[in-house]
């Protein structure tokens, strides 16, 4: 069998399943932030941690996918060893930087909400108008 072939299984059994523990993980643990970044509303909390999910898998897989091919060829098993830490390192790399873009966009708008609720509770109730005694 090539050995690059042997690279491009090795590569998928771990990105694949790389991939989809980091996006449970940062489902199940950014609701929380989510929910808080929209005040509370669970189910905007809810479908804003699936579509994020969803774009993250797709996102993900597209650069897996993208990445698995190999322009030089594989010879021994260091090379597949080192071929395959590369294209990992590239998909971790690039979680991460998708990961802090996310949670900088968030925050802004979270640290946004949250002014505009302290703006909103320092304000004056409106003072009611002194009805007029009419003829």
């Amino acid at each position: 069998m090539d050995m690059a072939v042997i690279g491009y299984i090795a590569y998928l059994l771990v990105a694949i399943p790389l991939t989809v523990w980091v996006a449970r993980t940062l489902g199940t643990n950014g609701y929380h932030f989510i929910k808080d970044v929209f005040a509370g509303d669970e189910q905007l909390a809810q479908a804003v941690n699936k579509l994020l999910q969803v774009g993250f898998y797709l996102l993900n897989f597209g650069f897996v996918t993208l990445w698995l091919r190999t322009a030089e060829p594989v010879a021994d098993a260091r090379g597949v060893f080192e071929t395959v830490a590369v294209k990992i390192g590239a998909v971790l790399l690039v979680l991460g930087v998708l990961h802090v873009v996310n949670v900088i966009v968030l925050n802004g708008f979270r640290k946004r909400g949250h002014v505009d609720a302290r703006a909103l509770a320092t304000l004056e109730p409106p003072q009611p108008r002194p009805q007029a005694h009419g003829a």
